[in-house]
């Protein structure tokens, strides 16, 4: 098994304290983060290189060309291939996407896939066909998705991600459960899912790790961040 580190973390745009948002990353010591609600508008590649660079880290992909979506990496990992994925556009919705990747890790190869999907019920639930359909067609044996489901574990789009894969947190749960809100967290809408060959090693809101504290963890962004520590097995 090679060790892996995944965040996911909604970073809102940005639009909050860009330096606890880095210093709370930096702290995790991620190999990969899937963010959601990168920047997409004006100057974006900027915005977001400047926080991965902050955080010790490099942009793999995504961000305005995924409608949000996008993911970070460290140099431990070798790019194989990218792609970012508009989704359909519902007429009065915000536009969705998928930011994905390939890597190699040591000696494992790996699917990635961030995601933020619908706040609307049923464009959300065919979302997740749509993000199951597109981690079978990578072409990997072990794929990671993760990002801001807007839905509860209780939900149906939630139910449907977790009968296909692994939920990080409901099979090593680490740290602290829920995501949102930030000041007040009382539900998981951010969560990691695995495919079942990788070993779940631990998964939650780091708040136990040296470097975060709960007044950068508020003051970063309106969600919590989700941190998994993988096995992955090698090729």
């Amino acid at each position: 098994m090679v060790p892996v580190k995944v965040l996911s973390y909604n970073i809102r745009s940005m639009r909050d304290d860009t330096d606890a948002l880095a210093r709370v990353i930096k702290a995790c010591e991620p190999d990969l983060v899937l963010i959601q609600e990168a920047p997409r508008f004006f100057r974006w590649r900027k915005k977001l290189a400047r926080l991965a660079s902050a955080s010790g880290l490099v942009i793999l992909t995504g961000g305005g060309t995924a409608a949000g979506p996008a993911i970070l990496c460290n140099l431990r990992a070798t790019v194989e291939r990218t792609e970012d994925v508009l989704l359909p556009l519902t007429p009065g919705q915000h536009r969705r996407g998928f930011a994905t990747a390939v890597v190699r890790l040591g000696g494992a190869r790996l699917g990635v896939l961030s995601c933020h999907l619908s706040l609307q019920e049923d464009e959300r639930y065919d979302q997740a066909g749509m993000l199951l359909d597109r981690l079978a067609g990578m072409g990997v044996d072990h794929v990671i998705a993760g990002g801001d489901l807007n839905d509860r574990p209780t939900g149906r789009t939630f139910r449907r991600l977790a009968a296909n894969l692994q939920d990080c947190w409901a099979t090593s749960p680490t740290g602290a459960e829920h995501t949102w809100t930030h000041s007040e967290p009382h539900q998981r809408i951010d969560a990691i899912f695995a495919t079942k060959g990788i070993e779940v090693l631990g998964c939650g809101v780091p708040t136990h790790l040296p470097g975060i504290t709960e007044a950068d963890m508020r003051a970063a962004t309106d969600h919590l961040p989700v941190l998994a520590t993988l096995g992955i097995p090698a090729n």
